[in-house]
Order: C-alpha cells, then structure tokens, then sequence
C-alpha cells in the first residue's frame, strides 16, 4: 500500500512539472498566432472629434465607423460616411462636408474624402459637388483636381479642380467652364 501511494504521489509530481513546463506564454508565438498587420489598431463606432484652437471648436468630425491604423503612418480610415463641420470664429457652423469614404493623416495633417462628395456653404447657399478632395488642417485648404460642379442662387458653374477656404467662403476653378448666371442688375 505504501508503494502504491508512493508511486501515486510521484506520478503526480511528474505530471504536475510536466504541466507546468509545458505552459509557457512566448510573446512571440501568441502574436504569430493572434497578430494580423491587416487589421486595424483600434475601431470606433459613431466617432465624434472636435479639432479646437484656443479652446474653441473649429472642426467637428462625425463618422459611423472609424479604423485606425499604426504602421506605416498614423491613419484613420472613416467607413460608412463622414461628416465635418467647419465653425465661424463666433462659433456658428458655416460649412459642412460629406462623404461616404474619407481618410485622415494624422502625421500629415490631411484628410482625404471621396465618393458623393458635397461642401455646403450655408450662408451663401451655394453648394459643391466632386468624387474626390483633399483638406489641409494647416492652412485650412480644401482642393481637389477632379471634376467639380458649384450650384448657387447666381447659377451652375463647371470645372476641372477647385480650390477653396473650408468654409467655402471663397473659391477658385483651376479650369472652369460651363454656365454663370450672372442674374439683374
């Protein structure tokens, strides 16, 4: 009997360091198992950002699902439809942006929309229409070479690329055709 329950307690000790042995956690063999380079850092659904200067709100972004991405730049790729409104200095919305696809560089400071792309300027009713742009937060750029079609109370302009303010007070055609009504005077 005390052979039997030696030979038990021994079985049991060699089982047990066996176990033990065995259950090593190497950082490297979980991340080969669990790391995709594919996907992304982090993903947030219904994202909300305020880009401030001074404590006041100049940009507000919305986007139904947001995936950012580490390597090999800091991006974030807003999925689903996007949504910037772009603030006065007293702090009303002068402008709205809207995609259905956009991306931000965060090292850059860029944003790229695309897809059914409009910029609506509400006080001067005028609205644009593109598949592409790009938005510069440094100096508050929006511009794209794409087809360009400008709808406002004084008529439909055309062209080939556009640049303008954020707040699409003011704009430029980098090649502009079709038609302006010029209306009465």
């Amino acid at each position: 009997m005390r052979n039997n329950r030696l030979l038990y307690i021994i079985t049991l000790l060699v089982g047990f360091a066996t176990l033990l042995s065995s259950c090593v956690n190497d950082l490297e063999s979980i991340q080969k198992v669990t790391y995709d380079p594919k996907a992304p850092d982090e993903v947030t659904k219904n994202l909300r950002v305020f880009y401030t200067d001074s404590g006041y709100a100049r940009v507000e972004v919305f986007a139904t699902l947001a995936e950012t991405y580490s390597k090999p730049e800091s991006i974030t790729k807003l999925k689903d439809g996007i949504k910037v409104n772009f603030f006065s200095v007293d702090g009303k919305i002068v402008s709205t942006l809207t995609a259905l696809y956009g991306e931000i560089n965060n090292t850059k400071g860029t944003m790229f929309v695309r897809d059914s792309v409009q910029l609506v300027n509400y006080e001067k009713k005028q609205r644009m229409e593109t598949e592409a742009l790009f938005w510069n937060q440094k100096d508050s750029a929006i511009y794209t070479t794409s087809n360009v079609i400008v709808r406002s109370p004084d008529g439909i302009v055309y062209g080939d690329g556009i640049r303008t303010k954020q707040d699409f007070s003011s704009y430029e055609f980098l090649k502009p055709h079709g038609r302006i009504n010029m209306g009465k005077k």
